[in-house]
């Protein structure tokens, strides 16, 4: 048992799934950035609409970044904390000055596309490594979002 951690994995799918979970927690913090300026700056018909909503999804980005962070932490690793990291491991790229309603919209749902296909890859790699935790959390997510992501598609018709 010298080569498992803490929690009985094989400290290489441990290693492997942090490296993973890192490049998903900095995505998840540029999301969550772009999803509050869309909650402060959105503009025109639909504000008090899209407002409290991206409330709501910002409040809940802002959980699953500790929670990934945690997961992070479970597996024996340290979580990236430094924003200069995230900007350059993630996939979704910072949004700036965006007010248009249906603007905001498409990020957020691209924003969410793009963490669907990382927490895919991360449950794969979850699966191999018989890492019933990580599998739960990214599975969890997934269900969840796919629900969002069919939401805003209806949104924007």
């Amino acid at each position: 048992m010298s080569n498992t951690n803490t929690i009985g994995l094989h400290e290489g799918s441990a290693s492997q799934l942090a490296e993973k979970l890192n490049e998903l927690l900095a995505n998840y913090q540029i999301f969550y950035m772009n999803v509050r300026g869309y909650h402060w700056n959105v503009k025109g018909p639909q504000f008090f609409e899209l407002h409290a909503k991206f409330e709501e999804l910002y409040t809940d980005l802002l959980t699953k970044v500790d929670e990934v962070a945690e997961r992070i932490l479970t597996l024996g690793h340290q979580p990236v904390h430094a924003y200069s990291d995230y900007v350059t491991m993630s996939r979704i790229a910072e949004e700036k000055n965006v007010t248009d309603g249906e603007a905001c919209v498409r990020g957020t749902l691209q924003g969410f596309q793009t963490l669907i296909e990382l927490q895919r890859e991360l449950l794969s790699l979850a699966s191999d490594a018989d890492d019933e935790g990580t599998a739960a959390q990214a599975g969890d997510y997934i269900r969840e979002q796919e629900k969002t992501v069919w939401m805003l598609n209806a949104y924007l018709g």
